[in-house]
């Protein structure tokens, strides 16, 4: 295995960036990242220091260009997902921690499943986006055909899946896929300002509710109501859940321990 495939690094408190690394292919999944990606969300996930995590692709031609062919005909499958994590050891890993991809050129065909499965995008004004498997007679089985519907007006992601088009940043800001916008030198830093975002709040609140929050459109209104009192139950058992208040009440900054 090439452990330079996916980086990992701590660039600010409580923030990890994860970067895939295979610029010199547009970052194409073969089974060197699926199990890089694969084993950094199984450490920051184990990381108590880690609150917010950032993914990204080196250089920037692309975010993802989607799998690697090669290793997928040389190797099947296996060559482009792992058992438990799917696509890329990504888009069906079960995460607790926020996730933000940070998109610098192309997100298409499983580059832009990947970034369906974090829960923000904020992408570079060069990003281009699309999932145009059905151009060579393939499906976007990796999440695509029923997250974008999701995070997009319905006529449209139908339109773009079964077109297999491509649409740029500004296009898919209008259409509320992603975040924010900016200019490809700001995108790390941007990036990394809303994470910081995040960290200002108490970890444990942000994971719960996100926990609720992913689910709101899987589960009925019986069920969300019973997701939401369950996290709620295992927030108020906190040290966190008793810092807000008191804080307010001395009229100081929360000191977040996490747990």
């Amino acid at each position: 295995m090439n452990d330079e495939a996916v980086l990992t690094e701590a660039i600010g408190k409580h923030v990890v960036l994860v970067t895939l690394n295979r610029p010199d292919v547009r970052n194409a999944v073969n089974a060197d990242v699926s199990k890089g990606l694969e084993r950094a969300v199984h450490r920051t996930e184990a990381d108590p220091d880690c609150w917010v995590v950032i993914l990204t692709g080196a250089g920037d031609k692309a975010f993802c260009s989607g799998a690697d062919l090669k290793a997928l005909s040389n190797e099947g499958p296996r060559g482009i997902r792992t058992k438990f994590g799917g696509f890329a050891g990504f888009v069906h890993q079960p995460r607790t921690k926020p996730w933000i991809a940070a998109v610098n050129g192309f997100a298409v065909a499983g580059g832009l499943e990947i970034a369906l499965a974090c829960d923000l995008i904020i992408a570079a004004e060069s990003a281009k986006f699309g999932l145009p498997e059905v151009k060579r007679g393939l499906l976007a089985g990796a999440g695509g055909l029923y997250r974008l519907p999701r995070a997009i007006p319905r006529a449209i992601a139908l339109e773009l899946i079964m077109t297999g088009a491509v649409f740029d940043a500004r296009q898919a800001f209008d259409w509320r896929l992603v975040n924010r916008v900016v200019a490809g030198e700001n995108l790390i830093s941007e990036a990394l300002g809303l994470a910081s975002a995040i960290c200002a709040n108490a970890p444990v609140a942000v994971r719960e509710s996100l926990s609720v929050a992913r689910r709101a459109l899987d589960l009925n209104e019986i069920e969300l109501k019973e997701a939401s009192a369950a996290a709620s139950m295992r927030n108020a058992t906190t040290e966190d859940f008793k810092e807000g208040p008191r804080a307010f009440v001395e009229k100081r900054q929360p000191l977040w321990k996490g747990h």
